[in-house]
């Protein structure tokens, strides 16, 4: 199977798994309550779907591992959540992780 093709596999086939678990509800009847703990674990299944993307393309390279100190990738990442988690600011978060990441590709 070609790059795309799993790619578009991937995605269509989160977006659905994404859309039934969280869809699902509006079809149950009014008189069914689920668990506090359901409720609260079902507000993360966009994040883990998107993680599930991401990271096999961050920490692979030509199908295999690669989760090394000169993975530019991964030094873009950190700096971008170390940004979003000070700042909060969406936008900072992806100029910096992407200033991190050229500049690493490029000079080191």
């Amino acid at each position: 199977m070609s790059h795309w093709v799993y790619l578009l596999v991937a995605i269509t086939g989160l977006g659905v798994v994404t859309l039934l678990a969280r869809g699902s509800f509006f079809l149950l009847p009014a008189s069914v309550d689920l668990p506090p703990g359901i409720e609260r674990a079902l507000r993360y299944a966009p994040a883990c779907a998107l993680v599930a993307i991401i990271a096999p393309a961050l920490l692979t390279r030509d199908g295999h591992l690669y989760a090394s100190a000169s993975n530019e990738q991964v030094w873009g990442v950190a700096a971008a959540a170390l940004v979003f988690v000070k700042t909060r600011n969406m936008l900072a978060m992806m100029a910096v992780g992407m200033v991190v990441f050229t500049l690493l590709r490029l000079y080191a």
